[in-house]
């Protein structure tokens, strides 16, 4: 594997390394999420899975920098990050603004590297082609944080400290204004299996919304629903992890045909 170099390296978060790992799981946040929302499921999978939880700009130990403005210029910032690490097969787990992330990075991955993943996990998230009109980062700081206790998915400690939330409140916005002014552009579809995963009370996406990320790939198709808001996957981290193990190979690893750009 090459070495990550300047900014990129700062991309990529492994909370518990699996060096003779045969596949490199990569975790994709939610808006106003950070890679540590996956640290337990880097501690929790198999030795057979290593795991990248990416750490978007704005947060945590990146909170000077600024936020990265579209779904697309991630995309583009994740992808080149990634491709020292894809000499051992990627699968993606992306949840809610990450699902639609990975999907991207996915595609420039297999369009313009000749890296194909062995999957991708689309968790809380509508499919690329179906849009909503969705505002929440037209919002005043109150309606942002009234969003986030109706989806549960921020610890309430934070949503109460008036300090910390000030301070989590602008990456959150700009998270939320990029998926919900991301544009899906047609274009081939991935060769990868895709796995759709949604809790069945999620407000952000119908079971049909999630249903149609069949339409977006060539390979296999699983939908799997759970019972949940939004933040299902918090009560059901010990079957998911399971469900993404069952798909990782353990005995060989095959690697990635060589990129071409």
């Amino acid at each position: 594997m090459a070495t990550p170099a300047g900014d990129d390296a700062l991309w990529i978060r492994r909370y518990r390394p699996r060096p003779d790992g045969a596949v490199r799981l990569v975790c994709l946040p939610h808006a106003g999420g950070s890679a540590s929302f996956f640290h337990p499921m880097a501690t929790g999978m198999p030795d057979s899975v290593d795991v990248l939880a990416v750490q978007y700009p704005g947060r945590q130990d990146r909170r000077t920098e600024p936020c990265v403005p579209t779904v697309g210029d991630l995309a583009d910032h994740v992808t080149r990050a990634l491709l020292p690490w894809a000499d051992r097969p990627l699968l993606f787990f992306g949840h809610s603004l990450g699902a639609t992330l990975g999907f991207e990075v996915a595609r420039r991955l297999e369009n313009d590297h000749g890296v194909v993943p062995l999957g991708l996990f689309a968790s809380a998230r509508r499919a690329p082609s179906r849009t909503r009109s969705e505002t929440v980062h037209l919002r005043d700081d109150e309606g942002i944080i009234q969003e986030m206790r109706e989806l549960s998915g921020t610890n309430s400690a934070i949503l109460d400290d008036e300090e910390l939330i000030r301070m989590a409140l602008p990456a959150i916005r700009a998270d939320y204004r990029a998926v919900e002014t991301y544009v899906y552009e047609p274009g081939p579809k991935l060769h990868c299996p895709v796995v759709s995963l949604v809790g069945d009370t999620d407000p952000k996406v119908t079971l049909d919304e999630a249903r149609a990320w069949a339409e977006h790939t060539e390979g296999p198709f699983e939908f799997r629903v759970f019972k949940g808001g939004h933040f299902y996957l918090s009560s059901h981290q010990a079957e998911i992890m399971r469900l993404i193990a069952d798909r990782s190979p353990t005995a060989s690893v095959t690697s990635p045909r060589p990129a071409n750009a």
